[in-house]
């Protein structure tokens, strides 16, 4: 079967590899001119620092068999993600841990002391938090609420974190012991050449055409036996019932001889600071050395149609018109999977994105085998 890839980052370039081994002829296209979608790396023409073009990418997992896999194309090195955070003039830690509790309020608290401490800061008259701001506030106070989560958040999401959903804050940690490890995954680490040069290897295969700077549209479908597309949901619809809300980035680059901040990471939780963060990228190779060095100031605002969409904002009102879209694309869809963050609107972690699109290619591959029709959305958006 000769089958339609719609973008070459990481879902594409798995799913096309795996159909690829099965026997299947695979075209792949990229409307950018690069392959590796926002996991594209690229070196520095002057410094030789290895550059996350689109914001840094730390691949952390439990799944072996997605590890296994990412280390048939790429050298893995060890790496922890250590967070900073400046806040009122101070550094400290993330995620929040008992150096940075002690840190904060000036203690030398134990393990056990610590946890009953923040259990005294936090609101017990919230019993069933419904709220970002309601869950920091019963899970660490209001102190290390307005220090660490509050500023950053609103910078982040645009929006007052009354307005977001507790959920948001249930994927962030505090640890009562001095581990400043920001993921707690088995597996974790980044690849030596960078996820440009793995992504490549993966489509590096003869069943597999790519074609660069190639925009596509619904009608070029019907020439091929199947299209994944790993695009906006509402773009294959052209927008007809709105468009799904997104956050994006901008990068303010500059570059420093030296080290300019001592980390990969330093967020700043502070309102005042226009940035949600510095990045600065050599960190994120330590095993390499560089005089020079290349940082990205990183601002947060709302996605316009000609902008490049990070952070689906999924709260009630883009929820429901995603449902909307779900209908339509299981109602009129055919020979289509909508596949990845875009295709599915919804924030993928890197080995979940793999184990997915691993899912995906098996589903197609069983619907084949029985004559069946292969769905609309393997990993359902809702």
């Amino acid at each position: 079967m000769h089958i339609l890839i719609v973008g070459a980052g990481l879902s594409g370039a798995v799913i096309g590899r795996e159909l690829a081994d099965a026997g299947h002829r695979i075209s792949v296209l990229e409307a950018r001119n690069h392959v590796g979608g926002n996991c594209y790396t690229k070196r520095d023409a002057k410094s030789g620092v290895l550059i996350h073009v689109y914001g840094p990418h730390i691949f952390h997992t439990d799944d072996t068999e997605v590890w296994d896999y990412v280390n048939r194309f790429a050298t893995f090195k060890p790496y922890r993600n250590r967070v900073k955070t400046t806040a009122g003039g101070r550094v400290y830690s993330l995620p929040i841990n008992l150096h940075t509790i002690n840190q904060f309020y000036g203690l030398t608290l134990r393990p056990d002391e610590a946890r009953a401490f923040i259990e005294q800061q936090s609101d017990k008259t919230i019993t069933d938090p419904q709220t970002f701001e309601e869950q920091a506030l019963r899970f660490v106070g209001r102190d290390l609420y307005e220090a660490f989560f509050k500023g950053y958040t609103q910078k982040q999401w645009g929006c007052s974190p009354n307005d977001l959903p507790a959920s948001i804050l249930r994927r962030l940690p505090v640890r009562f012991n001095y581990d400043d490890n920001y993921f707690f995954h088995r597996f974790q680490g980044m690849p030596e050449e960078g996820y440009t040069c793995m992504i490549e290897r993966i489509l590096d295969h003869p069943a597999i055409d790519v074609h660069l700077n190639t925009r596509f549209s619904s009608d070029q479908a019907s020439r091929y036996d199947h299209t994944f597309y790993s695009g906006p949901l509402d773009g294959w619809f052209d927008h007809r019932l709105g468009r799904l809300g997104y956050r994006t980035l901008d990068f303010e680059h500059f570059v420093y001889e030296g080290d300019y901040q001592g980390c990969a990471v330093m967020n700043f939780g502070d309102l005042s600071v226009p940035f949600t963060r510095i990045t600065e990228h050599k960190h994120f190779a330590p095993w390499e050395q560089h005089e020079g060095s290349v940082c990205y100031r990183e601002f947060s605002r709302a996605c316009g149609p000609d902008d490049i969409p990070y952070y689906p904002i999924r709260l009630v009102d883009e929820k429901a018109l995603l449902g909307d879209y779900v209908t339509l694309a299981e109602g009129v869809a055919s020979g289509v999977t909508f596949v990845g963050r875009l295709g599915t609107y919804r924030y993928l972690d890197m080995d979940v994105t793999i184990r997915e699109a691993f899912e995906t290619a098996a589903a197609f591959k069983a619907c084949v085998a029985d004559g069946s029709r292969v769905p609309v959305f393997v990993n359902p958006p809702l």
